[in-house]
Order: C-alpha cells, then sequence, then structure tokens
C-alpha cells in the first residue's frame, strides 16, 4: 500500500511537470499535446484505483491480520449458504430465493428480524455469490452526503474493477425520509444494491418508493435445536470458533444458554465466549457460570414496534378469555420491559366497558378507581393495583351486548337517512316554540304508576332495532327492557 502511494506521487509530479511544459510551449507541439492527454488519462485511472484501494486497506488487514481478535459472533459466521443456520422458510434447497442468491442475482432487498436472526450474515452471503464489494454502515451515522460518497467509489470500482458494491445498511428504520429518497436513483441505476436491516416494522417506517425497490424478507428466530448447533459447531471449530481448547458445557447450562438466548444468536455466542475466557483449557462451562452471567432471560419488547402492540394485543385477549393466568404472564412481560402503567390501565378502562358492561357493571367503576390509584402511586408499587385488576376484570363474567349495540346504532346513523327528531320529543324552551308543536304530547314516564308509558321514541325509519340485546351472562340477566320482552 506505501508502495502504490509513492507510484502515485510519481504519477502526479510528472503529470504536472508535463502541464507546465505545455504551457510554456504554447501548445503548438501536436504530438506534445497528445502525450500530455495520455497521462492526464492515466492520472485519472490511477486515482480512482488508490482511491478505492485505499478504502479497502481496512478491510484488507482485518480479514488478514487479526481475525482471533474478532468476537466470537463474527469469526462464527458462515461462509456458504450451506453453512447457514435457520431462515429454511426461504433458504431451504431448491427455494427461488435461495437459487437468486446462489445465481447472484437477488437484488435490493429489506431483511427484517429481531436481533441476532442473521441479517448481517446473510447480506455478506448475498455480496459474496454476487462477487460484490461490501461497503458496511449504520443508518444512525451515515447521512445523505455519506451516500453520495459510496455511490461514487460504487462507480469508480465498477469503472477500474468491474466489481459490484453492496451497500448494507444497518438500522435502516432510523432514515429519514430525505434519506430514504437519497437511494432511489442509484438503486434506479444499479450503483449499488442495497441490502437493509432493520427490527421495526418496515411498512410502516420506510417508504413506499424505497419498498418499490426493495422487496422485504423476513427472517425468524433462531429455534432451540438451530441454537445448539451454532454452539456446538463453535466449540468444535478449531479453525475459527473454541474446538483448539477441548472445551465443553454442561447438559444444563447448555440448555438454559439456549432457552434464554430465545432465538438470538449473538446472544448465545457472546456469552459462550465470555464463559469460556472464564474456563481452563480442556474444561467445562458450568451451570453456574452461565446462569451468573445470564443473570436472567432477555425480554424483546420495544415500546415503538411490534412486540408492544403483540404483548398488549395478547393481554387483553387473555382477559377477554377469562384466563387470569394468561393476563398475568403478558402483563409481567410488559411491567418488566418497563411498559408505562398508565398505558395499561387505560387498555383495561376499555375493555371493562367493550368485554364485560353490563354483565358486571362494577368493572368499570373499580377500572377507573384503578386508573386513580396507579397514577397516585406510581410504580413499582402500581404493579400490585395492575395485578389486582387485570385478575377481577378477566374472572369477571363478559358481554360486548353495549358494544355491538352503540355500533349498530352508529352504523344506521352513518349509512341511512336521518329523519326529523320526532316533534313530542323535541325541546320546548320558548313559547313560541311550544306554539309550533314543539314538545306537545310528549308523555312523562313518571307520571304512570308504573314508571314506563308506551311512547314512540325513534324517528320514522328503517332501523336495525333492536339494537341493544342484553346478554344471559352475569348481571346482565337481569335487565329487561320495556316493550322488547319478546325478543328475550
Amino acid at each position: 500500500m506505501v508502495r502504490l502511494r509513492e507510484y502515485y506521487s510519481t504519477f502526479c509530479r510528472t503529470h504536472a511537470q508535463l502541464a507546465q511544459a505545455e504551457a510554456s510551449l504554447s501548445c503548438t507541439i501536436a504530438p506534445f499535446r497528445q502525450v500530455a492527454a495520455q497521462w492526464s488519462v492515466l492520472r485519472a485511472s490511477i486515482h480512482a484505483a488508490v482511491g478505492i484501494l485505499i478504502h479497502m486497506q481496512s478491510n484488507l488487514f482485518v480479514s488478514e491480520g487479526s481475525p482471533a481478535h474478532l468476537p466470537l459472533a463474527t469469526r462464527m459466521r458462515p461462509r456458504t449458504l450451506d453453512e447457514y443456520v435457520g431462515q429454511r422458510h426461504i433458504l431451504a434447497e431448491g427455494m427461488p430465493l435461495r437459487r437468486a442468491i446462489e445465481q447472484g442475482a437477488l437484488g435490493s432487498v429489506i431483511l427484517w428480524a429481531p436481533p441476532g436472526c442473521g441479517k448481517t450474515s446473510l447480506a455478506h452471503l448475498i455480496a459474496h455469490y454476487a462477487n460484490a464489494y461490501v461497503e458496511s454502515h449504520s443508518a444512525v451515522s451515515i447521512g445523505v452526503a455519506e451516500i453520495r460518497k459510496v455511490a461514487e467509489r460504487a462507480r469508480q470500482r465498477l469503472h477500474t474493477t468491474g466489481q459490484s458494491t453492496l451497500l448494507l445498511l444497518d438500522e435502516i428504520h432510523h432514515f429519514t425520509r430525505t434519506q430514504q429518497d437519497s437511494l432511489l436513483g442509484y438503486l434506479e441505476d444499479g450503483t449499488f444494491t442495497l441490502v437493509g436491516a432493520t427490527t421495526e416494522n418496515p411498512f410502516l417506517i420506510l417508504s413506499n418508493a424505497l419498498l418499490s425497490r426493495a422487496r422485504v424478507l423476513t427472517l425468524q428466530p433462531l429455534s432451540e435445536d438451530e441454537l445448539r448447533l451454532l454452539i456446538e459447531r463453535a466449540l468444535q471449530d478449531a479453525e475459527r470458533g473454541l474446538g483448539g481448547r477441548d472445551l465443553s458445557i454442561e447438559p444444563d447450562a447448555l440448555q438454559h444458554l439456549i432457552r434464554c438466548a430465545n432465538g438470538d444468536a449473538r446472544l448465545a455466542l457472546n456469552v459462550l465466549e465470555t464463559a469460556a475466557l472464564q474456563t481452563p483449557d480442556g474444561g467445562t462451562i458450568p451451570i453456574a457460570l452461565i446462569e451468573q452471567l445470564l443473570q436472567r432471560p432477555m425480554l424483546r419488547y420495544d415500546q415503538q414496534g411490534d412486540s408492544h402492540y403483540d404483548t398488549i394485543s395478547a393481554f387483553i385477549k387473555s382477559v377477554r378469555g377469562s384466563d387470569p393466568d394468561a393476563a398475568l404472564h403478558y402483563l409481567a412481560r410488559m411491567l418488566v420491559a418497563g411498559e408505562d402503567p398508565r398505558f395499561i390501565v387505560r387498555r383495561l378502562l376499555i375493555l371493562a366497558s367493550e368485554d364485560i358492561g353490563n354483565a358486571n357493571p362494577t368493572a368499570l367503576i373499580l377500572a377507573t378507581a384503578g386508573a386513580q390509584a396507579v397514577e397516585r402511586v406510581g410504580m413499582p408499587e402500581a404493579q400490585i393495583i395492575l395485578g389486582h385488576l387485570t385478575t377481577y376484570l378477566a374472572c369477571s363474567p363478559k358481554s360486548n351486548a353495549s358494544y355491538r349495540a352503540i355500533k349498530r346504532a352508529m352504523d344506521d346513523v352513518r349509512n341511512k337517512p336521518l329523519p326529523p327528531i320526532p316533534m313530542h320529543l323535541r325541546n320546548a324552551p320558548h313559547s313560541g316554540m311550544r306554539a309550533l308543536g314543539y314538545a306537545e304530547g310528549y308523555k312523562y314516564p313518571h307520571d304512570d304508576p308504573r314508571g314506563w308509558v308506551e311512547q314512540q321514541y325513534l324517528p320514522e325509519g328503517e332501523w336495525s332495532v333492536p339494537y341493544y340485546l342484553p346478554t344471559p351472562h352475569g348481571a346482565e340477566a337481569k335487565i329487561r327492557i320495556r316493550g322488547h320482552e319478546e325478543t328475550k
């Protein structure tokens, strides 16, 4: 690399001398101008080649100089699709996507998956089979200006060496719309291929224009068997893993590590590497060491992403389904992950009316009291109140009759002609209005000993009545609607 820089400096000085001589001769000698032009073209080519090689220098030194100092998870990255573990739903032998990768014809993609599922490894394999140079960046630290530089290097690389470029953009969900738009032209003209990696739902955070140019591939967390294979491979591989140290791991320790990794291969290999550093050659990694390193299972829960919505959905559905144990499980997940207790109790307030309603009218009262208590007490004691409220609502009789009733009424109002309010039901605060017939003929129910009178309240029309149909559950079984007894 130093020798290349020296050659490049010599070329630059020679070109400058030729340019100076050409100027002094007033460009009168045609052959001299031709030689100078040739040197100018050669200098431009050397400049492009040196720029590319200098950019590659750190990659070359890392790959050839010190692989032992890389993390175990990085050293154990697969070199071929046959070594790749997981994602059988898209990468099994004979699958179309696998064939496209092997042929180097996959194109731009967005890899959507939880952490540690092999997004980066798959990106490097895509580049390997396409014989492409990898430009690896994080969307957190790169902007539009850097994207332009990547594109310029990609053009120079393609021109001088014929090698295509693959831009691996990690955490692409951090890109703004402007930054996303800066990629479109380069993807359109083939300047580089994009492999974006994200743990967030790309359909919610990426622009339609970008999604139309890069298909979304959904990766799944690794299964326990797949994690076991990766851990055992790392223990046995003498070239890249820990095989040269003749280490083993207790069966209970292996199972605990797999279970706590929860599908995250990077987590599993990082813990294994740390445990190996504290175990002598030829030794066995004990369960106590793995427990000490893990402390507790890592919960996947991001308060703006899919885990947030999936967990609250499972929680509400468990309460609605009258399963207090399942409801408490999902409640505990949210609380341990640091979810806002006010968000949880707001959902319980809605459920108390939507899913319990008149089957247990006290449910809404208790939910309201619980919301006030959570606001006043705060965490961590608020988790006791949430547990109390969750179990009460889960064990209450259920009815969505009130919810369905208001839905029916609103559908009628939205979709059918609305006649005037009946005259006898209209407000008549002024004598002039009464003279026009407002409130005329209204029957006051309390004037009847029964406390109820036959009277038309609905305006004329073809309504989807009865809206409210009480269920036989809980307290709602005692509800009877005057004039609707025949429906019971």
